[in-house]
């Protein structure tokens, strides 16, 4: 949630997420809504961590295409960073990696990089 704001202005309009008041279980929840998804190979969640695995440091999302998608679209994805990362050569990093691995790994033509 110390990101909160900044995520609320790219995904907040999209997703309605994150909400000002979620909970520790709340956010349990979705992560586990996550989890089925992507156990069912609906949806793709990619953490972004530091070296050491202990924190979070953003998140990458693979999606399928829907309803507001252009025409065409194979996969929606977006990507974020906590605050204290947000312009740094993480995020510039994860801007210039992100779009060829869909790319090259994923064979994606035509990716929607809106939440």
């Amino acid at each position: 949630m110390g990101s909160r704001e900044r995520l609320w202005a790219k995904y907040g309009e999209a997703w309605g997420w994150p909400p000002e008041t979620m909970s520790f279980e709340a956010d349990r929840e979705d992560l586990a809504r996550h989890e089925a998804e992507i156990a069912a190979h609906e949806t793709f969640n990619y953490a972004v961590l530091d070296a050491g695995e202990t924190e979070l440091l953003g998140c990458v999302y693979i999606d399928p295409p829907d309803e507001r998608s252009p025409e065409g679209t194979d996969a929606v994805s977006s990507w974020w960073v906590v605050d204290r990362a947000a312009g740094s050569d993480l995020e510039r990093e994860l801007d210039d990696v992100v779009p060829r691995w869909l790319t090259k790994t994923w064979g994606f033509r035509r990716v929607d990089y809106s939440p």
